[in-house]
């Protein structure tokens, strides 16, 4: 397939009217909506934008190359755009930018489509060509200037010689996040600048169709340095002992001669193997905020599917029974099955945290602190409330930098003892000081925390029941399914079991509805904020909230946890106190909405629904407003 095949002449925009960046990018976008190529233009926008958040396309020398693969695209093409005066296209140089080339690729872009976009990657790094765009007449003009380049570029190709071994070998390896425009001009700048330094190089690019021009062993060994120009994570274990420098894939294409000159002068740092993907250099150079937001980020992801699917099986599960029966087969099997995903919540949520912190030794010292958290004392042989999914997050932090810890205390063992670190070093010292730190601190202290919370509610039991059921059903959102949570709890059961009054229960119930069912309401009501996955996730929280699963609120109020908690909180508590004030009793300590065909009266059931609406509306309220709008987004 040949560039002009991608790039239409129906959609050119040869004067752009845009001032600003964002003025750019709609201007683009709603012409590829007017020719079909899209089918969604908010998603798609969303998806350029969200590109342009990783890193501006911009890529300096004047050119931008905003681009985006996704399903919101019908078919792949290329748009060209020239803007006359030029755009504060907040460009890698920091100068204005005239010529754009936005890039739609269907989510399934095959290898042909990639490489007609490598082609042009490299186009614009010839010297004149882009001076040639800036100055067409013609749509017509712009196809003349592109195959003119290509003809160039064939005769170069044929008339190169065969490298010389003699000369000094460069190996590298160039990505970028979405693996479609970065990557190749990345790789293409450095093979020019090499071709003009006398140097041979070979370049791995591992685009958004897998790694292409993969390096041999032999390459490696004969080579004189390692350039990594990327942007997530890429192989690292294969250059063991060669000098090697990491940067952002934006270097690659701005500066190929100073990192293939610092190669040449031996300013790069020995790279020693330490099993992972990233090196720590790199991770260490992020900010506190970036790190702690990816950490956390790792654990959710890998959490979402316990959390949706136990949760939609436990919510069948309760309406089966409240229609069959506690003693019904299929209540049993289904509410089994999604107990047991349940079960893995936390350790997975910590386990991932570590991984993400410490790599793939800190998986299992990690997984076993959640197991901790959610065991409790009971680990200890006693009986008690568990750390809940707060404890399992720290322990799950703990785990990570003890690893991160022990990886530095053996950083200058002999080389002939390295096997013995992922082997016996990190597995078994990374395990008795994590277990060690969760049993004597972190499982006690979140006992402790129960104490006390269990003994303020039964000094609260004389007062005033709305302000009780307030405190109940805010506790409830404060750490979902974790120590003040499971004290409410606790603390609601005792008084259902011992008098059968089912007030106090009412109230904990409708608090422990509204964080899911907040969330679920501010990514319904308020797309803008929220992107196209936690819209995702905010849906199936409808079916969590109504079922009284709390913990479908977790992935979120981890990433966010102030923004969560604080609203879930104050939503939470007003519907605890109104099931109060309008003497709601609730049938069962489970169930959620289930339980309302057992309610007293259809009037009880309506106040009960009432106030969890009220609570979810105003917590779903005030986080979605405390959330900017995702274009705002940096």
């Amino acid at each position: 397939m040949e560039i002009k095949d991608l790039l239409r002449k129906d959609i050119m925009i040869l004067d752009l009217k845009a001032k600003t960046k964002m003025e750019a990018i709609d201007e683009m976008v709603d012409e590829m909506a007017r020719a079909n190529i899209i089918n969604d233009k908010k998603l798609f926008k969303e998806e350029i934008v969200k590109r342009e958040n990783q890193s501006s396309t911009g890529l300096g020398e004047g050119v931008a190359m905003p681009h985006a693969k996704t399903k919101a695209v019908n078919s792949p093409a290329v748009l060209f755009a020239r803007s006359k005066s030029g755009v504060d296209y907040e460009a890698l140089d920091g100068e204005p930018t005239y010529i754009f080339f936005m890039i739609a690729a269907t989510e399934g872009a095959n290898e042909t489509h990639i490489e007609t976009l490598a082609k042009l990657s490299k186009l614009l790094l010839k010297p004149g060509f882009i001076e040639k765009l800036k100055n067409v007449k013609t749509k017509e003009d712009v196809f003349l200037a592109i195959e003119s380049q290509e003809r160039e570029n064939e005769l170069k190709d044929k008339e190169e010689v065969k490298k010389d071994t003699n000369k000094p070998l460069i190996v590298a390896v160039t990505a970028c996040p979405t693996g479609i425009a970065h990557t190749y001009m990345a790789a293409d700048a450095l093979k020019e600048k090499a071709k003009e330094l006398n140097v041979d190089i070979r370049v791995e690019t591992n685009g958004s169709d897998g790694a292409h021009d993969v390096l041999t062993k032999s390459e490696i060994e004969r080579a004189d340095g390692v350039i990594i120009a990327a942007d997530r994570n890429v192989e690292m274990d294969r250059f063991d002992g060669k000098q090697l420098i990491e940067v952002p894939v934006s270097d690659g294409i701005r500066k190929p001669e100073v990192l293939i000159n610092k190669i040449l002068n031996k300013e790069g740092k020995i790279y020693k193997a330490t099993g992972e993907k990233q090196s720590e250099e790199v991770k260490e150079k992020q900010s506190f905020g970036s790190r702690l937001y990816r950490d956390i980020m790792n654990g959710i992801s890998h959490m979402l599917p316990f959390v949706v699917g136990g949760g939609i099986l436990i919510a069948i599960s309760f309406l089966i029974e409240r229609f069959a029966g506690a003693d019904s087969p299929a209540f049993i099997f289904l509410n089994s099955i999604g107990g047991g995903a349940f079960s893995f919540l936390i350790p997975i949520l910590a386990g991932f945290v570590a991984m993400s912190i410490g790599d793939r030794p800190a998986l299992m010292p990690g997984m076993v602190a959640g197991y901790m958290a959610v065991q409790g004392i009971s680990f200890m042989g006693g009986e008690g409330h568990s750390a809940g999914f707060l404890g399992g997050l720290i322990g799950g932090f703990i785990a990570g930098y003890v690893i991160l810890g022990l990886k530095k205390l053996t950083k200058n063992m002999p080389k002939s003892l390295d096997g013995l670190k992922p082997m016996l070093i990190f597995p078994v010292l990374g395990l008795l000081i994590v277990g060690f730190v969760m049993f004597f601190a972190i499982v006690p202290l979140f006992v402790k925390i129960n104490e006390a919370m269990n003994g303020f509610l039964m000094n609260l039991s004389t007062a005033n029941s709305v302000l009780i059921g307030a405190v109940l059903g805010g506790m409830m959102a404060v750490d979902m399914g974790g120590p003040v949570n499971k004290a409410a709890y606790t603390f609601s059961i005792g008084v259902f079991t011992d008098t059968g009054n089912g007030a106090f229960m009412a109230a904990v119930m409708a608090g422990g509805m509204v964080p899911p069912l907040a969330i679920a309401l501010a990514t319904t009501v308020f797309k803008e904020r929220f992107t196209e996955k936690e819209r995702q996730s905010g849906l199936t929280n409808y079916i969590l909230g109504l079922s009284f699963i709390t913990e479908g609120a977790i992935p979120f109020a981890a990433a966010e946890p102030l923004k969560v908690i604080g609203s879930s909180v104050i939503g939470a508590a007003i519907a605890g106190g109104l099931t109060q004030f309008w003497h709601v009793k609730a049938p069962a300590p489970h169930g959620g909405i289930f339980v309302l065909p057992a309610m007293e009266s259809v009037q009880v059931g309506l106040f009960f629904i009432a106030a969890v609406l009220i609570g979810s509306i105003i917590s779903g309220l005030i986080f979605a407003l405390s959330r900017q709008k995702i274009k705002q987004d940096k």
